[in-house]
């Protein structure tokens, strides 16, 4: 670092430096909380090695942050679950992605990789991350908030006052949305990538990325627009009873599909107004800047 950057950096003492880790890439970032609205200062990403040897998977993490901050001295990382998020130890056994770092010491390897005390090496669930993002910008930051992340599978959040809710009888258990079940059967099965390309294809649809399956029904093919209806009016209908339950007045979709949020918001809200009738319904306004500012400010 330059002598001109060391003195910026002394000069706001609430930087921060922030990871998301996701399941094909990690992005480091520096983060400036000190302003009115919190805002990136700098950032790299990079793709991440997520079936490989632990040494690999951490490597391909490392590499990243350092190219961001060398100098750091200390790291909120978000990533998924499952995680032990107070101890810094992975519980990955028998997920495809990650699974090499089950019952590792992951805080004390990176400390080490990383060259930073282990105590200043914090860890934060992504979706949790996300809804504090958000919850962060909100022209009006709500007591009840409530958010949700969609890409590979669906991540949730049920934040009061900012602060992330994991257990009562007003949320899932542990907070976690994918734990629902339509019909008997889990939620991912509905509303994941996976789900959504599946029922295209069993619709007579070719092998397409859901983005592309957007941009179809943004064109107005039937076929696309019935699957993303469908899979969105389900989400909502499952989400709405805790929604109610938990108070909420506002809801935020977040995650790679809420680029599409056009094609997909009518079915979600739908959905939730069976039983949550009065929630505001939002996409994402941050978007990929989400999880770093989240990380950031939860510190």
């Amino acid at each position: 670092m330059s002598a001109t950057q060391a003195t910026q950096t002394q000069q706001r003492p609430s930087v921060q430096w922030v990871a998301d880790v996701g399941g094909s890439h990690v992005t480091a970032a520096i983060v400036d909380v000190e302003s009115p609205r919190p805002r990136i200062l700098r950032r790299e990403t990079a793709p991440v090695e997520t079936q490989g040897k632990a040494d690999e998977i951490l490597g391909s993490i490392t590499e990243t942050l350092l190219r961001v901050g060398e100098d750091a001295t200390g790291w909120m990382v978000a990533l998924p679950g499952p995680f032990d998020y107070e101890r810094g130890t992975g519980t990955f056994d028998g997920v495809a992605k990650f699974g090499a770092l089950a019952g590792l010491d992951v805080r004390g390897r990176l400390s080490a990789m990383l060259g930073v005390p282990a105590a200043r090496l914090r860890f934060v669930n992504d979706a949790v991350a996300y809804a504090i993002g958000e919850w962060s910008v909100a022209p009006r930051r709500p007591d009840r908030f409530v958010c949700i992340t969609l890409g590979t599978g669906v991540g949730s959040a049920f934040l009061d006052r900012g602060r992330p809710v994991t257990a009562g009888d007003d949320v899932p258990p542990h907070g976690w949305a994918h734990l629902l079940k339509i019909d008997g059967a889990p939620l991912e099965d509905s509303v994941s990538t996976r789900a959504i390309q599946r029922r295209y294809a069993q619709g007579g649809g070719p092998a397409l990325s859901v983005r592309d399956i957007a941009d179809r029904a943004r064109h107005g093919e039937v076929l696309a627009n019935s699957v993303l209806d469908r899979a969105m009016f389900e989400l909502g209908e499952a989400l709405a009873p805790w929604i109610a339950s938990f108070g909420a007045t506002e809801t935020v979709v977040g995650g790679s599909m809420a680029r599409s949020w056009d094609v997909l918001h009518a079915g979600f809200e739908r959905g939730v107004r069976t039983v949550a009738g009065s929630v505001q319904v939002a996409a994402s306004r941050l978007l990929d800047d989400a999880p770093l500012i989240g990380a950031a400010v939860s510190v």
